[in-house]
């Protein structure tokens, strides 16, 4: 079975095609392949705003995106996973992250996706600003994403 963690932190932008194909290659146990894209969106608590700028603790990062997708792989019979995180200035509509799972059947590349998608969101060392017209704003974390986190344990 292959068993391969990709794990980028990049400024550069990712091809869904080239990450798809990646995950189909040389796997021919695997029957399913769930992605998932996040894009920068234009608002931010019904403001709008400019875009995003992301900032990130190399060794710490690395670290604990690695835990996650082994996380996943201790509750979830899965084959390959790749997680891309991008860091640094993006504007509105850009790709931001990409969460790529395969596996032997459906429901386990679904919920593994989802489970590093949220764990992600409360545990991974990104530091997020909004920029907009009114300031730039440091994000706090959001309760509701906590809540999806917390629902995995």
């Amino acid at each position: 079975m292959k068993c391969m963690n990709r794990i980028l932190v990049q400024s550069a932008d990712f091809c869904l095609a080239h990450e798809y194909q990646l995950l189909r290659t040389d796997n021919p146990q695997d029957g399913a392949i769930v992605t998932f894209t996040g894009l920068v969106r234009d608002m931010a608590q019904d403001l709008p705003i400019n875009g995003l700028y992301l900032e990130h603790y190399p060794a710490m990062t690395a670290k604990v995106l690695g835990n996650i997708v082994e996380q996943a792989r201790t509750k979830w019979s899965i084959g390959g996973a790749t997680l891309i995180h991008r860091i640094g200035h993006l504007t509105p509509a850009e790709q931001i992250v990409f969460v790529g799972v395969t596996s032997q059947h459906r429901e386990a590349a679904y919920l593994a996706n989802m489970f590093i998608m949220d764990y992600l969101k409360t545990q991974a060392p990104f530091w997020k600003k909004e920029l907009s017209e009114r300031g730039d704003k440091w994000v706090e974390p959001k309760v509701s994403d906590q809540i999806k986190s917390d629902h995995w344990e």
